[in-house]
């Protein structure tokens, strides 16, 4: 019963670490995203006229 428990927790550890990393890796693409777009809108706002 106890092996069971061990090899639960050394894959549920696996999974979160592998789930971490995820996240990390979409949020520092999103954020890179962000700043691309914003510096695109300030340097085409110059071009917009009312």
């Amino acid at each position: 019963m106890e092996e069971k428990t061990y090899k639960t927790m050394g894959s549920s550890g696996i999974l979160s670490l592998v789930i971490g990393i995820i996240i990390c890796i979409l949020g520092v693409g999103a954020g890179v995203a962000m700043i691309v777009n914003g510096g695109r809108l300030l340097k085409g706002k110059n071009d917009i006229l009312f």
